[in-house]
């Protein structure tokens, strides 16, 4: 890759739009990380201290139910990212994560972005309004996972209560 680490944030959907300088702060706590297939990226409930912007390649999303094992929540693909973990307390992951063909990143270390966020409350709360749509995104995808594991859903609750 001829690009720059910067050039490529700069063109990554998680981060495009955002102030140039802003950008150019995030590229002290990024490197380039390459995983091949099958390679496990991130185990849940292990420590997250990431974030994978991803460019090429896929990655598979599961998490462990009792008794049924890896269940898929969600296959990522290059310009989304993985791992937001790193972000909220108490700073673990939440899911498995295991590249399904090699795949290639922009790794940012979070707790440098972190800080970054923290010394400029306007980015912070850019940022939040870019991630907190792929938390949401996540957690309807592992609802309809467990929708698929358990069955149809229950009746209306609000008239049982």
């Amino acid at each position: 890759m001829g690009d720059t680490i910067y050039s490529r944030l700069v063109q990554h959907p998680l981060l495009a739009g955002l102030p140039l300088g802003a950008i150019e702060g995030f590229v002290p706590g990024a490197r380039d990380v390459e995983f091949g297939r099958g390679d496990l990226v991130l185990t849940e409930g292990a420590p997250a201290g990431t974030l994978f912007l991803l460019e090429h390649g896929k990655v598979a999303l599961s998490t462990h139910a009792p008794g049924k094992g890896h269940l898929l929540v969600q296959t990522l693909g290059p310009g989304e990212v993985l791992g937001l973990s790193w972000l909220f307390p108490p700073f673990q992951w939440k899911f498995d994560a295991r590249a399904i063909e090699p795949v290639t990143t922009i790794a940012l270390e979070g707790a440098y972005v972190r800080a970054k966020l923290d010394e400029d409350p306007a980015l912070g709360y850019e940022m939040l309004k870019r991630v907190m749509p792929v938390v949401l995104e996540r957690l309807q995808q592992t609802r309809f996972r467990l929708l698929d594991l358990y069955g149809k859903a229950p009746a209306d609750v609000s008239t049982h209560a």
